[in-house]
């Protein structure tokens, strides 16, 4: 009886899949140009993993505490008030920051949208971008308002949309794959990739965030840690295979010398389609960037937000009532929201931001609380693979890209321009 009640596999998985696959995955072939394609798999598998692990470790851990628990809760008890202030803050501003990305991204396209829909040839209609970024963040803070599993519904919903127009837009793209300009064997100019392999790993992380819906699909799983592992590794699996189609996509069209203007202009998609346009007809690809580009901007705000909903209703004991919810929704959403009103054009900055807080949280916070409630519950009926050896692993993997990010900005290391 339990078993039929329960939530589909599908919709936890396409939470995930939704929170970790946003408008920044399609930077990702112009971050790892110096790497290349080989070197970009190597560097998307390997943060994939780690990713993935952390993010089981924080089920292991969220499984000793109570239906509803966050983050708050969890690394207070576990590792005691200094980390949790320190991982508070991480939390926090990761989950704030992508969602005032989101605003301001998902409403500039509201407004085009609205503004193309409402136009005709005798009465041009401008929305404005005030009235884009309203409408975005209120139609779709409606469901994470609602419940886990309208946000399921609809992220599902928004996840088959993108995927069919990303293999619509991917399509030509595909078919013309070049293998010598896949495999850089026709290269002109400078032909090293290892200088550059430690920089496209703080980018390849941020694609790969979902830890703050782990405790959310604690609570809709109803604790069944099977359930929400497979939901986990699907959601993760099916955002690395796009990622890695998308890579295959690029990269096998332009080759890796006329990536300097994509470069120049930092990663922007119409500059991209604009230097493939020497190599393939783009139009067609261009509107269907956009509906991916939306869908994917959408479904990513809904797993960014239903994570910061939930770790605020846990760090300021909301319940989970009609009056509960709504002040959990307020301090969600209100922040961001006028910050993206005052601050329209931030999305890049705010992505690049969000970076270095999400590798304490979503590496090292989780790796730290395993080893903690390995020895608190040592008894548990659920733990990570690996043992003692994967915890150093990821943490590591979390040391290696403060490293990478902190040398990046100080100009430690080589930085590829086509």
């Amino acid at each position: 009886m339990t078993q039929q009640k329960s939530p589909s596999l599908l919709g936890g998985a396409m939470i995930i899949a939704g929170t970790a696959i946003g408008a920044g995955m399609l930077a990702n072939p112009t971050s790892t140009a110096g790497v290349w394609f080989i070197g970009s798999l190597l560097a998307l598998i390997y943060t994939w993993f780690c990713m993935t692990t952390s993010g089981l470790m924080i089920l292991e851990a969220n499984l000793h505490y109570p239906t509803g628990a966050s983050f708050d809760t969890i690394v207070k008890d576990l590792l005691g008030k200094g980390w949790n202030v320190v991982n508070g803050l991480s939390v926090a501003f990761v989950l704030y920051i992508l969602t005032y990305a989101y605003i301001t991204s998902g409403g500039g396209i509201t407004q085009n949208l609205f503004n193309q829909l409402l136009s005709s040839s005798e009465n041009a209609v401008d929305i404005g971008r005030t009235s884009g970024s309203l409408i975005f963040c209120l139609v779709l803070a409606a469901f994470v308002w609602l419940s886990t599993k309208a946000v399921d519904r609809f992220t599902t919903i928004l996840i088959g949309g993108m995927v069919i127009a990303f293999f619509l837009s991917t399509a030509g793209l595909l078919s013309s794959v070049k293998t010598a300009v896949l495999f850089n064997t026709v290269a002109q100019g400078e032909q090293q990739y290892l200088p550059y392999l430690l920089t496209a790993l703080p980018v390849c992380l941020v694609s790969f965030g979902f830890h703050g819906n782990v405790p959310s699909l604690v609570k809709y799983y109803q604790r069944d840690s099977n359930r929400v592992m497979k939901a986990i590794f699907t959601g993760t699996g099916l955002a690395l295979i796009i990622y890695i189609l998308w890579q295959l996509a690029i990269q096998g069209n332009l080759p890796r010398a006329e990536f300097a203007p994509v470069i120049e202009k930092g990663g922007d998609v119409s500059a991209l389609l604009e230097a493939l346009r020497r190599y393939i007809e783009t139009d067609y690809i261009a509107v269907m960037l956009n509906f991916f580009a939306y869908m994917a901007i959408a479904s990513s705000f809904l797993g960014v937000t239903l994570g910061l909903f939930d770790y605020i209703a846990d760090l300021l004991k909301f319940d989970d009532s009609l009056m509960g919810r709504t002040k959990t929704t307020l301090i969600t959403f209100l922040p961001p929201l006028l910050l993206s009103l005052q601050f329209p054009y931030g999305f890049v900055i705010a992505i690049g931001y969000a970076g270095l807080a999400a590798t304490i949280w979503a590496a090292i916070v989780p790796a730290l609380l395993a080893k903690a409630s390995r020895q608190k519950f040592p008894n548990a009926t659920y733990r990570v693979y690996g043992g003692n050896a994967m915890i150093g692993f990821i943490i590591l993997f979390g040391v290696l890209n403060i490293v990478a990010q902190v040398g990046a900005n100080l100009g430690w290391f080589a930085s590829f321009m086509g």
